[in-house]
């Protein structure tokens, strides 16, 4: 039975994000990839307090993708530290989570 996941991900601009998430579908990497704009992020980096505003990728994918996943927005992030997090999908419409079976290699 096939898992998949979720990822979040986060870049400092929108263009970063489109050219991730277009990177990750042409490869089928990924079924699909909501980018959420207006997003502010307040953390603490090298001992200063941070706050900036963010674009969110949600990514949709399997499981067993997530290394390439991985490796393809590392290769692609502009950060030095990005945000890649997954997260496993316990349930789903079935037709739904079929669809990304189709749309993934």
């Amino acid at each position: 039975m096939t898992e998949f996941i979720i990822i979040f991900s986060t870049v400092s601009r929108r263009e970063e994000a489109e050219k991730i998430a277009k990177s990750l579908i042409g490869k089928r990497l990924a079924a699909c990839v909501n980018i959420l704009d207006g997003m502010t992020s307040v953390y603490e980096w090298k001992n200063e307090l941070c706050t900036e505003n963010e674009v969110l990728m949600i990514i949709k994918s399997r499981k067993s993708l997530f290394e390439d996943i991985k490796n393809e927005i590392l290769s692609l992030h502009t950060y030095e530290l990005p945000e890649i997090i997954s997260f496993p999908i316990s349930e789903g419409l079935p037709a739904y989570l079929d669809w990304i079976e189709k749309n993934t290699i």
